[in-house]
């Protein structure tokens, strides 16, 4: 019976550490915009928590009971803690960069750490059966973990919001806690069910979690009450919109509403520029839908026949559906989405497109390399048909650049953007000024030559100035890494 006992304790302690762990990942790497080093300090941190814990956790492995009255404490003021971390870390991420949030980690951590040793000093005799009896209490802490990572990141994050799932992981710590010293005194575990009861519901009723994600995006320049125009928060990321409607995705800048390229703030002209580049694109694949601007002006592309649109999160179709300058793409009968991995689809699928596109996320960030790499354009480079290009966002990387040169034959710059094809990039300027005055977004005629704004921008994107050719690009970048799946150049700063 005590071993059964046992074993359900290690499973349910071993649910709920992990799953704060799922919470904790996702808030750190909002806050350091999905650098590619946070994943590992913040599971260094953790681990060295659960280190401590269980080196401490041996001064009351003394025998008797009271071992399970001291882990009924530390379970319950782990939990507690750990429904104030999240706040705790996005007021600290106001004074503060985000790596010294991961002493307060290993710190509640530890308390969590103690669980296992103290479960098992209960339940284990020192027999010969010691070590099957610890396996079994270790594999049932296995097993628990594993579904806290499996529910909490594949379903509660898709259901609820993380301070509703922080409050139900408490909620299930301060209950376990008040199981567990019942074991030892029945008065200790009413005392404990309703001290941690109360002091549970009076930091729910303070809404700590209000304002959270605005803290720790915004950091120093957060004030009082600000609050964003959009959070989305599903299993596959967090994305925001602040008030100047600018997209966020994990805490990094991914676009801004408007398809406007004269008035144009954030160089969405880029877009237009792709009539320059290939002088009749029919089939276009767009790796990641963002804010649906690019989307959008490629979609409206005159004689485009079909735009399939793979994005990994599902969020940001939702997210397009709210905002009118762009929810037109969604009934687009040109326009297909399909949520996936773009390199895994690509991977999947032997189709051909005259043009691939990507506005891809910054160089830096964790998994960027993914699309950035000598493989992955390879991989497109077989994607695409006789004459195709592909148009892909650098963002400041000569590594980027780099790379492509090493894959293509022509390679072509405008601002932070790179085009690159086995064919030549350059279409005959009458074809282009045809192309782009023909050019209308839910009826508006977005570059009409009549205006004289517009006749510069046609002239920005056809000027041979604005556009940097091979030999320079081969000339600059000569120093910078070839990116590969095997040394992530950019994620790693070589």
């Amino acid at each position: 019976m005590r071993m059964r006992l046992a074993c359900l304790l290690s499973a349910a302690t071993g649910f709920v550490a992990l799953s704060y762990e799922i919470l904790w990942v996702r808030i750190h790497s909002f806050a350091t915009e999905g650098r590619a080093g946070s994943f590992g300090k913040l599971l260094g941190a953790y681990l060295l928590g659960i280190a401590l814990g269980s080196f401490l956790a041996r001064r009351w492995c003394a025998g008797g009971d009271r071992p399970m009255r001291a882990l009924g404490l530390f379970v319950l003021f782990a939990n507690l803690l750990g429904f104030l971390l999240v706040p705790a870390v996005a007021a600290l991420a106001r004074v503060a960069p985000p790596s010294l949030a991961l002493p307060l980690i290993a710190l509640v951590a530890a308390l969590l750490g103690t669980n296992l040793p103290l479960i098992a000093h209960f339940a284990i005799p020192a027999d010969a059966e010691a070590g099957a009896r610890l396996s079994r209490i270790y594999l049932a802490n296995i097993g628990g973990s594993a579904a806290g990572s499996l529910l909490t990141g594949f379903l509660f994050l898709d259901l609820w919001r993380i301070g509703t799932i922080a409050l139900l992981l408490a909620a299930l710590g301060v209950t376990l806690a008040a199981g567990i010293a019942a074991i030892g005194s029945r008065r200790l575990a009413g005392q404990l069910l309703a001290a941690g009861g109360a002091a549970l519901a009076l930091l729910a009723w303070t809404r700590p979690y209000d304002g959270g994600y605005e803290k720790l995006q915004l950091k120093e320049e957060y004030r009082a009450g600000y609050r964003f125009l959009q959070l989305i928060e599903n299993r596959s990321g967090v994305i925001s919109v602040d008030r100047e409607e600018r997209v966020y995705g994990g805490g990094a800048y991914d676009g801004k509403f408007t398809v406007d390229p004269v008035d144009d703030s954030n160089g969405i002209v880029r877009a237009y520029a792709l009539a320059a580049l290939h002088p009749a694109p029919k089939r276009v694949l767009m790796v990641g839908l963002g804010s649906g601007a690019w989307a959008q002006v490629v979609a409206n592309h005159p004689g485009l026949e079909r735009l399939l649109i793979v994005e990994i999160n599902p969020g940001y179709v939702a997210l397009v559906r709210e905002w009118p300058l762009v929810a037109s793409l969604l009934a687009n009968p040109k326009v297909e989405i399909v949520i996936d991995d773009g390199r895994r689809w690509l991977h999947r699928h032997a189709e051909t497109f005259d043009a691939i596109v990507q506005n891809t996320t910054h160089h830096w960030r964790a998994h960027a390399t993914n699309l950035l790499s000598r493989e992955y354009l390879e991989l497109v480079k077989a994607h695409l048909a006789p004459g195709g290009i592909t148009y892909l966002n650098t963002t400041g990387a000569d590594a980027v650049a780099r790379t492509a040169l090493a894959v293509f034959p022509n390679v072509r710059r405008l601002r932070n953007f790179l085009a690159a094809g086995d064919a030549p990039l350059a279409v005959e300027g009458e074809s282009v000024r045809a192309v782009l005055a023909a050019w209308t977004i839910d009826g508006v005629r977005m570059l009409d030559p009549a205006r004289t704004e517009c006749r510069a921008r046609i002239d920005e994107i056809l000027g041979a100035g604005d556009w940097e050719g091979k030999p320079s690009l081969e000339a600059r970048t000569r120093a910078s890494p070839v990116i590969t799946d095997d040394n992530m150049a950019t994620e790693w700063g070589r």
